[in-house]
């Protein structure tokens, strides 16, 4: 029996990996510890099919509700961002890091520390501390398994034994619900709008990454993390159909692609049973219905946000860490219509070009830089939304 803990257990990649969880057979997975932020309900009803040891919701003050909703369960509760900490320290074999955003730095970093096998779908921890997650596993022994479609579709593709062989590896995206849009069309865009992925059932703000093509700069950037290839050799093509999800190009001219449903439970289960394979009751992909495969390059102009993701990585040092700081917060104003959607990307290359590359060493630097950011990306939008 396999025991797992799940960060992030009421978010669609949460749901995603203990629907599997659900159809596998009796007596294959053990639930340690399920993680939520705030929706102390449906983590209660999810601790309780499942049976975990410990259910955590991140938001402190949500900590009587849950102990309420699990009442006679014998299920332990737990609230705020040290007891997440805590759950994802527990002793388990495999761990889901599903936590949006920069806030799964922590709980990632202690998966990571005590070894076992990480799932990656949290790829800010990547982009604002990749160096440190990196050697931390690396020191551990910890196996890191990239869950994002894009990268977990080029970890099956790809052969690492000779990285010189490798000639690039290709990221595909969406394009998102603007992919053909003009930019007078993505100025006057509300939430409504972006969050409406033409392919992707995901949660809000991916959803506005997905649009702002952000989220791919942020995949650019883990890739470099993860694959050993330098960020010249990684490619962004645009494919509307999303059946090829990763591509790995070798020096004798071979392509080879990944590809599947656009459906998260495929990468999850990849993981899951890594290094072997199980089944899913899945739709598959049925290439003479589809009929064609088209591939396009981004445009620079309506999708700034991949040019500055690539400034960012280049840049290096503490450059990845505003870049996700100041998008987050210029996101999380889009969502409460205080900022116009073309002004994302405005405040993230702002915030960069004030703040810089500076030299970050250690997590507690990284926290402060990333707390400064969103001080000074958020002075920059209130400012922009006033003009």
């Amino acid at each position: 029996m396999k025991r797992l803990t799940i960060l992030g257990s009421t978010g669609s990649i949460g749901r995603s990996t203990l629907a599997l969880v659900a159809a596998a057979a009796p007596g294959t997975y053990a639930i340690e510890a399920l993680v939520a932020g705030s929706d102390v309900a449906a983590l209660a009803a999810q601790a309780k099919q499942f049976r975990a040891r410990l259910a955590v919701v991140a938001d402190p003050s949500r900590l009587g509700a849950l102990r309420e909703a699990l009442a006679g369960s014998g299920i332990e509760a737990a609230a705020g961002p040290e007891a997440v900490v805590e759950a994802a320290a527990r002793p388990v074999d495999w761990t889901m890091a599903a936590i949006v955003g920069a806030a799964g730095l922590r709980s990632t970093l202690a998966a990571l520390e005590r070894g076992g096998t990480l799932a990656l779908a949290n790829k800010e921890s990547l982009v604002c501390a990749g160096e440190i997650v990196t050697a931390l596993a690396a020191r551990t022994g910890a196996r890191l398994l990239p869950c994002d479609s894009e990268h977990n579709a080029v970890f099956q593709a790809l052969d690492a034994k000779d990285p010189a062989l490798i000639e690039k590896i290709v990221l595909t995206a969406s394009g998102g619900p603007f992919r053909t849009a003009d930019l007078a069309t993505m100025r006057a865009a509300t939430p409504e709008m972006a969050v409406k992925h033409p392919v992707w059932s995901m949660g809000a703000k991916i959803s506005v990454d997905s649009a702002t093509m952000m989220n791919k700069g942020l995949e650019v950037i883990e890739a470099a993390r993860l694959f050993p290839v330098s960020p010249d050799r990684i490619e962004v093509l645009v494919h509307p159909q999303s059946a090829v999800h990763g591509m790995v190009q070798y020096a004798d001219g071979s392509l080879l692609a990944q590809l599947g449903t656009p459906d998260m439970r495929t990468p999850i289960a990849h993981c899951l049973a890594w290094p072997d394979r199980m089944g899913v009751a899945l739709p598959r992909l049925d290439l003479a219905s589809l009929a064609r495969l088209e591939f396009f390059a981004p445009d620079p102009e309506r999708f700034p946000a991949l040019r500055l993701a690539r400034e960012a990585l280049n840049a290096g040092a503490g450059a990845p860490t505003i870049l996700n700081a100041a998008n987050e917060v210029a996101v999380a104003l889009f969502l409460e219509r205080r900022l116009g959607f073309l002004d994302i990307a405005a405040v993230v290359e702002e915030t960069l070009d004030q703040l810089g590359a500076p030299a970050t060493s250690g997590l507690e630097a990284v926290i402060a830089l990333d707390a400064e950011a969103r001080g000074v990306a958020g002075r920059i939008a209130a400012r922009r939304a006033a003009a």
